[in-house]
């Protein structure tokens, strides 16, 4: 089927991920905070951090405020473009159902 949805970012996880992370309005957001509104485990948003790290479509900043270890989270530019490409592409698979 011409124009298929990228399966990286349809992933609901990731997708929720990546929404929140380009509508929010801080550049970065910490690890626990995405953690408890996305309700995931630690260990589940690990694993889809490192996914969509290793697309190019996240980064992930490490650093120690009062000797904690705190992460944070940005969106890049290519994942804005990934995320903008997959919701044109999917109003336009979902443009051909009618309603009728």
């Amino acid at each position: 089927m011409k124009g298929e949805i990228n399966k990286l970012i349809h992933e609901p996880s990731r997708l929720k991920l990546l929404v929140m992370l380009a509508s929010s309005l801080d550049a970065a957001v910490p690890f626990t905070v995405i953690k408890d509104q996305l309700s995931l485990t630690a260990g589940n948003l690990s694993i889809q951090l490192k996914t969509l790290e290793e697309a190019g479509f996240i980064s992930i900043q490490k650093e120690f405020v009062d000797n904690k270890p705190k992460t944070s989270v940005c969106i890049t530019k290519d994942g804005k473009e990934g995320l903008f490409k997959y919701m044109s592409d999917l109003e336009n698979l979902l443009g051909k159902v009618s309603r009728t």
